[in-house]
């Protein structure tokens, strides 16, 4: 049965008893429903996001290499990485993905190496997500590119982690980015898991 011309405005998704909230999408009505109304999805998206971690960097053939090793062993440490790999110079299409994935992220690992989109992308998490630590990479020698400054002015942006070849870097995963990114995420959840109840 098609919904085709059918109005979808002020769709009400609660109870009469419950506080009103209204949706003018079907599909999000849906969505919304389920996540208000099962434990169970909402158990499975905070699985998900005390796992996912979003990789960032250059996609070049040597850069890839060095992203796809730390795919590797954040996988190999239980986690759900994500290399999002698109093609061409980035765009608000692909910045809004970006972005998106970055909301499911418990931290996002960037590599500041001969960065081309990655400034963009930076701009849509950065100052949106305080919340999700932000652990930035740069292979030793390499110059930061300009602007990155203006990021070190946020707490949640972790020192830059300086790697003289991609086997080093794999050995101080654990020391250097994984640590100080899962402490800052802990140090970001804990207002809310520690709210007064009234």
């Amino acid at each position: 049965m098609s919904s085709s011309g059918a109005i979808e405005s002020d769709l009400i998704i609660t109870p009469p008893d419950e506080s009103t909230i209204t949706v003018d999408s079907l599909e999000v009505a849906q969505f919304v429903y389920l996540l208000l109304s099962s434990a169970k999805i909402r158990q499975t998206i905070d699985t998900i996001t005390a796992k996912v971690v979003l990789i960032l960097g250059r996609f070049t053939p040597e850069r890839l290499a060095i992203l796809e090793r730390i795919r590797e062993a954040l996988r190999n440490r239980s986690y759900l990485p994500m290399l999002f790999d698109f093609k061409g110079p980035t765009h608000r299409d692909s910045t809004e993905t970006i972005s998106t994935l970055a909301h499911l992220a418990r931290f996002v690992i960037v590599d500041l190496t001969d960065a081309r989109s990655v400034p963009q992308e930076l701009m849509a998490i950065i100052p949106n997500l305080p919340s999700v630590p932000v652990q930035p990479l740069l292979a030793a020698g390499q110059p930061e590119y300009g602007m990155f400054e203006h990021f070190r002015h946020y707490p949640w942006v972790l020192d830059v982690v300086s790697y003289p070849d991609e086997d080093t870097l794999i050995r101080l995963l654990d020391q250097k980015v994984i640590a100080p990114a899962e402490a800052m995420a802990n140090r970001a959840k804990k207002p809310a898991d520690n709210r007064e109840v009234i």
